[in-house]
């Protein structure tokens, strides 16, 4: 069968779509717990050392009422830094003098909401999977501090974010949910929990009160933490917790029993106001308990101790009088039970070791030669013989120093069991991995083998269709059946390809072995060809430019890059030398062209000539046909700088320079990465308050270039659709307050920019259909290129637009930029000097990956600007907001990547070449993704693998999925131009 090679290439990355979701199936598995113990299970007892204890039972709570105030993104330094000096003067008094005990919680990666709540609750380590499921919570079954608290008979009440409802549905007698993912709202968000307070602390019908304040991390995302935003929040956020303190102390006045005030933060908040990675920043947060029952000497000092976020869930489980969470991995924090006589802090201490030492039996096979599971042992010597000391009323001074050296030892212990339970190695769905690793390397394998016949004059390839119907496939089938039930029958862990129906199984197994069939096939084919050319050989003038080696040693480079921690951090780097080094290989060959001619060069097949800017009426004389690869550019005698003007010729030679330093300026807009984040940039220097009118200045400034700068090819209906687009733009940054509003003196956001942005989104949808419409009407009234390349101009517009308003406003210079540098290479450097397909294809993939990070994103989960999905939206509605998210996100690429298909398609014989930069983008798509995935499975115990490679491995599966719906766009543009070249043949 003959099929066009970008039809082929959108094909095979839909199937290597498949196998990296297999993979991340098996590199992210669902948390597989051992059965849970029944809930009425009986505390271990007194260690005993030849005498008899009565203390068999539970003790009793330590609190008779417990709130926790949970921040969202309360970072440790908002609480016990500069700004929690100067915006939370009650908090603070509690830290310094009042009767409280502060800690810095470190949390895990990733530093999401809702692997943060488990873990405060449940005292494990969530996967790394639950970022993906932080956008749907499903209800947590394993064991918790909420579900134990139920079951005991306690009254919890709930207001917040609506997160906690769905992972404990029906364990709130009462409760208020709020959406946490419209980050566009940070006041009504907290008014909604804060309205509850004066009613639910007079009534006393209640033991745990949980809430949830969401403002704080909306403002970082909206924001940034340095947004005076931010200081007015945490004011206010010390006043509720005021009057929460104030209400527990008097209502302890009259039942003379003490309560428990807990302030705490799920994660913290980066340098850009996001979350998710593994910064400091983002895993440290501030953690107060408060209680009348904690004594505190005067004047004595208490600097915040550093623990562990799991260690929450073991304190309120003690606080609260019920078992530790079965999975819990952390350790009470002792300071809670200081004032307790030092029997009860024993008996506390031993039974969270017990549960420590039942876990570690449940999860390590050789749990005995644990060194924690052996200081477990002497610590229950040490303290049975001090009970038995006890009971036999010895010295006091005896029982002091036995005591305190058991103490010592417990907290040894729990410190030992903890770290050995916490640093296990993950268990992986090897199987799974394995798996999607050979379907993403067959796919390579296909491609790379399909170069020489993609890269081909007709950019057509044979796709044999017998591999599917021979033995060898069947035979495949069978064996890796086999191998399928072998593995299924004989593991005892929970695999994903065991569990699916066998249908199922059976397809996955079969599209392996049809991929590994017609990659035997088409190697076949390639040598026995091969063969004949050798028998046939003729001489050959085509060699490799500077540009080829620059390609493949870029590409290599990048691969080889990816397995080391520092590279993946720093990604941006590697692409910002890129396009510099690219820039530089431009301007050499331009002055080489300009100067020397192309006399020396060897002579190429012709694949096109002359300029593209009459290419409507160059589609008459230039059809031209060969049959050699199209690695290298066509040259033809004299120097293609020739036929420019003196002026244009002069642009041609400082195009390259121009574009550099725009790449140059755009670096220190907006510092990205992990090692240089915190330093000041452009971007933080625009967004400070002190310095909106500029910002106000630049953001005007860079919508007039960007009109002027797209409106030139555009339809009359697009282009003014555009003009009154980026104005509403304007008009939707100045509602809600990032940039001066002429018309708005004092300035207030009164509509949030909902009106505005639904404005803007009116045209971005005008613009767009314009644009199908006349592609359409170039197919079925066979209109031309022109009605062709004009629609396809529109649809990009629109998208420019689209992107103007999403983008924050100090981001609007990076799209400038994008729009500036493609001019410049499409007149004066790609077009005079007849640059291939291929090789314009490879500099596009390389300048879109450049300005994913020139817009300020990183391998780290929390650059991604959330607030981006909100844009005029007066709720949460998922589709949308996550569509518009994974557009801000990858603007970079899909703008240049859709205008590489607009500069193809002005080109004469657009098909072919259409054809070629989708198989050429599919392949520079693959090459990173397959050899991460082998490097990430080799990697999978390395010591970053979770702050480091796991959050690129998502980034990974996202642009491979981002490159499968550009691919298809290629072909559905190629497959459009096929039916309006042929209803023109038709027609004449």
């Amino acid at each position: 069968m003959r099929l066009g090679c970008g039809a082929y290439a959108a094909g095979c990355v839909v199937i290597e779509v498949l196998g990296v979701a297999l993979f991340l199936r098996g590199f992210f598995p669902a948390p597989a717990r051992p059965e849970p113990e029944p809930p009425a299970a009986p505390a271990a007892p007194e260690p005993l050392a030849g005498a008899s204890s009565n203390w068999t039972e539970r003790p009793p709570p330590l609190f008779r009422k417990v709130v926790i105030m949970l921040i969202d993104a309360l970072r440790d330094d908002f609480v016990f830094g500069s700004k929690g000096v100067k915006f939370m003067p009650y908090t603070t008094s509690l830290v310094e003098k009042g009767a409280a005990h502060s800690f810095v919680a470190e949390a895990k990666p990733p530093t999401v909401t809702m692997p943060r709540i488990k873990a405060l609750m449940t005292g494990s380590l969530p996967g790394f999977v639950d970022v993906v499921r932080n956008l749907n919570s499903p209800a947590l079954l394993e064991d918790n501090v909420v579900t134990q608290a139920k079951a005991a008979g306690k009254r919890i009440i709930f207001y917040g974010d609506e997160t906690w409802v769905k992972l404990f549905p029906k364990h709130f007698v009462e409760y208020d949910g709020t959406t946490s993912f419209f980050v566009s709202d940070y006041t009504e968000v907290d008014d909604n929990v804060t309205r509850h307070l004066d009613k639910v602390l007079k009534r006393g019908d209640w033991d745990v009160l949980i809430l949830h304040y969401l403002g704080l991390d909306h403002i970082g995302h909206i924001s940034g933490p340095s947004s005076p935003l931010i200081g007015r929040k945490l004011s206010e956020m010390d006043s509720v917790l005021m009057r929460i303190h104030t209400s527990l102390l008097s209502e302890e006045r009259e039942a003379l029993s003490p309560s428990l005030l807990v302030l705490c933060g799920d994660h913290g908040m980066s340098e850009s106001g996001g979350h998710g990675a593994s910064s400091l920043e983002e895993v440290n947060t501030a953690l107060l308990l408060a209680s009348s029952a904690f004594e505190r000497k005067p004047g004595e000092v208490r600097p915040p101790e550093r623990v562990q976020q799991t260690d929450l869930a073991a304190t309120l489980a003690v606080g609260l009088g019920l078992p530790i969470p079965q999975h819990s991995v952390g350790r009470f924090l002792f300071p809670v039970v200081q004032g307790r006589a030092l029997r009860e802090q024993l008996r506390l201490l031993h039974l969270n070791a017990v549960q420590l030492s039942r876990l570690l039996q449940v999860r390590v096979p050789g749990y005995k030669k644990e060194h924690g599971f052996e200081q477990f042992k002497i610590s229950e010597r040490l303290h049975g013989n001090w009970v038995r000391l006890y009971l036999e009323e010895n010295n006091a001074e005896i029982l002091l120093n036995m005591g305190a050296k058991a103490r010592k030892q417990y907290l040894y212990t729990l410190k030992a069991l903890s770290q050995a339970l916490s640093s296990q190695e993950a268990q992986y769905d090897m199987y799974s991995m394995v798996v999607g690793t050979v379907v993403v390397l067959e796919v390579l394998a296909l491609l790379l083998l399909s170069v020489p016949q993609a890269l081909g004059a007709t950019a057509k390839l044979e796709v044999p269709l017998s591999p599917v119907c021979s033995l060898l496939f069947y035979v495949m089938f069978l064996l890796l059946w086999a191998m399928h039930m072998v593995v299924c029958t004989s593991t005892e862990s929970s695999l994903y390809l065991c569990s699916l129906a066998w249908p199922m199984a059976g397809g996955v197994l079969a599209l392996v072995s049809a991929l590994l069939c017609g990659v035997l096939s088409t190697l076949t084919r390639m040598c026995l060809r091969g063969k004949l050319l050798r028998r046939n050989r003729a001489p050959s003038h085509w060699k490799w430019s500077e540009l080829d080696f620059l390609v493949l040693a870029g590409t290599a480079g990048h691969v080889l890059s990816l397995g080391a921690s520092s590279f993946i951090e720093e990604e941006h780097q590697t692409w910002y030398f890129l396009v510099s080094t690219l820039c530089l290989a431009l301007s050499h060959e331009s002055y080489r062209s300009c100067f020397l001619g192309d006399d020396e060069e060897p002579e190429h097949c012709p694949r096109v000539a002359g300029e593209f800017a009459g290419a409507a009426s160059a589609l008459q004389d230039r059809s031209v046909s060969c049959d050699v690869l199209e690695l290298g550019r066509a040259r033809q005698s004299p120097s293609p700088l020739d036929g420019l003007r003196g002026r244009e010729k002069c642009m041609a030679l400082a195009g390259p320079w121009l574009v550099l330093g725009c790449c140059r300026l755009l670096r220190s807009l907006n510092q990205t990465g992990v090692q240089w984040a915190h330093r000041p940039d452009l971007g933080h220097w625009l967004t400070s308050s002190d310095h909106q009118a500029e910002l106000s200045v630049l953001a005007a400034l860079s919508l007039l270039a960007i009109f002027a700068l797209v409106q030139s090819r555009c339809s009359s209906v697009a282009k003014g659709a555009l003009a009154l687009g980026l104005l509403g733009v304007y008009c939707y940054r100045a509602a809600t307050g990032h940039v001066l509003s002429p018309w708005q003196q004092d300035n207030k956001d009164v509509s949030r920019g909902i009106i505005e942005a639904r404005f803007v989104y009116v045209f971005v949808l005008g613009i767009l259909f314009t644009g199908v419409k006349d592609m359409l009407k170039s197919q079925v009234l066979a209109a031309g290129i022109p009605v062709k390349t004009v629609g396809l101009w529109d649809v990009y517009s629109g998208l420019v637009l689209l992107t103007a308003l999403l983008f924050r406003p100090h981001n609007l210079p990076v799209l400038v930029c994008s729009l500036l540098i493609q001019t410049v290479m499409t007149k004066f450097i790609w077009r005079p000097l007849r640059h291939g397909a291929a090789e314009v294809t490879v500099m596009h993939y390389w300048f879109g990956q450049a300005f994913f990070y020139f817009q300020g994103n990183s391998n780290n989960i929390a650059t991604v600007d959330i607030s981006a999905g909100f844009v005029g939206l007066n709720t949460y509605v998922e589709v949308p907001a996550m569509f518009l998210t994974a557009f801000a996100t990858y603007a970079g690429p899909v703008l240049w990547a859709s205008h590489l298909v607009n500069f193809l398609s002005w080109e004469p014989n657009s098909g072919p070449a259409l054809r070629r930069a989708c198989f050429c983008y599919a392949l520079l798509s693959s090459v990173p993704v397959s050899a991460y995935v082998v490097l990430v499975t080799a990697l999978r115990y390395h010591l970053f693998i979770w702050s480091v490679f796991s959050p690129k491995l998502l980034y990974v599966g996202m642009h491979l999925l981002v490159t499968a719906a550009l691919c298809l766009g290629f072909t559905a543009v190629d497959w459009a131009g096929a039916k309006a070249d042929a209803g023109k043949v038709a027609h004449c």
